[in-house]
């Protein structure tokens, strides 16, 4: 879906953009067409405003124009303070003096209104759209899907492989394309899923060969064996004695060298043996969409499970 409502930080280094912050003349040709732009907000006065960096001049933010809360909600301190140091998507309302300085009066509410209801309302179930991760919690992801707008990843819909925390996928500012799973009207709430982009159980299996040892990363240990994911969307399990009925000595989080015994469609299963394991702090690798944002724009259906599986495991949108 193609719209000028981007997560933030998605405009900042376009060349529309740097124009329009390039000197005091570009800027009012932008405030005239009331072109949306970016720049880093440098620091929070003691009267909550805001103070941005247009390069050729400062932009000032008053408080009720950082946030744009609905009707029932209360604008907190803390939803201004933290936007400091992080680039903000606005509008400029008008240019006036401050101490005998020129300086943009900024509206970064009026935009995310605009967002809301020219954009945001707008979406289905099953539209892909562009998201950048803002913070992590144990149960999910929040992302911007636009102009600082959030919406909530849960942990369970970030990968088909089991994750114990979502940074074990995603990191804070990490751009990504995610997909409408579900929307709240009554509390005016938007939730996305990412898993079903990631690709099927055949399309993630397809890359890897029983008798192969490949590398994965230790996503649980369990009584019954340790499962290793291969990718996002696979894991495999095993067996939680190694060659010599030796215990395996791993921990959640290791990369691991493992020997891929069995793949088996029927079950959905991937049968491996650890050969080695070692601590990682190595970052979440980069996804691998198997749906192109760009020329697919919208799905009903996603069928994880492949046809010979007695288990089904799908999404209805």
């Amino acid at each position: 879906m193609i719209t000028r409502f981007k997560p933030e930080g998605m405009l900042d280094k376009t060349p529309g953009n740097k124009e329009a912050l390039s000197s005091p003349a570009a800027l009012e040709r932008a405030w005239r067409t009331g072109e949306i732009l970016e720049a880093p907000v440098l620091l929070c006065d003691n009267r909550m405003r805001l103070h941005v960096d247009l390069g050729c001049m400062r932009g000032i933010m008053e408080r009720e124009e950082a946030v744009y809360c609905r009707p029932t909600e209360t604008l907190k301190d803390i939803a201004i303070i933290t936007r400091v140091g992080k680039t903000v998507a606005f509008r400029i309302l008008r240019f006036a003096e401050e101490n005998g300085e020129r300086v943009a009066i900024l509206t970064r509410r009026e935009v995310q209104r605009d967002c809301i209801y020219e954009f945001l309302a707008h979406l289905t179930p099953g539209d892909i759209i562009p998201a950048r991760v803002t913070h992590l919690e144990n149960y999910g992801a929040f992302v911007d899907i636009g102009c600082g707008v959030s919406s909530l990843l849960s942990i369970d819909c970030i990968s088909v492989s089991r994750i114990s925390h979502p940074r074990d996928r995603l990191t804070c500012g990490m751009y990504l394309n995610v997909v409408i799973k579900s929307i709240d009207k009554e509390l005016s709430r938007i939730f996305v899923t990412l898993k079903e982009l990631l690709g099927t159980w055949e399309e993630n299996t397809a890359g890897f060969r029983a008798g192969e040892t490949v590398v994965g990363r230790v996503r649980s240990i369990e009584s019954y064996g340790i499962f290793v994911e291969l990718c996002p969307n696979l894991a495999g399990l095993a067996e939680l004695r190694g060659s010599g009925n030796t215990p395996v000595r791993c921990a959640v989080g290791d990369t691991a060298a493992v020997f891929i015994k069995s793949i088996i469609p029927e079950r959905m299963k991937v049968k491996l043996v650890i050969i080695d394991s070692y601590p990682s702090s190595e970052p979440p690798e980069p996804l691998h969409y198997y749906i192109d944002a760009e020329k697919t724009r919208h799905i009903d259906y996603w069928e994880y499970s492949p046809q010979s599986s007695t288990r089904l495991v799908e999404t209805i949108f």
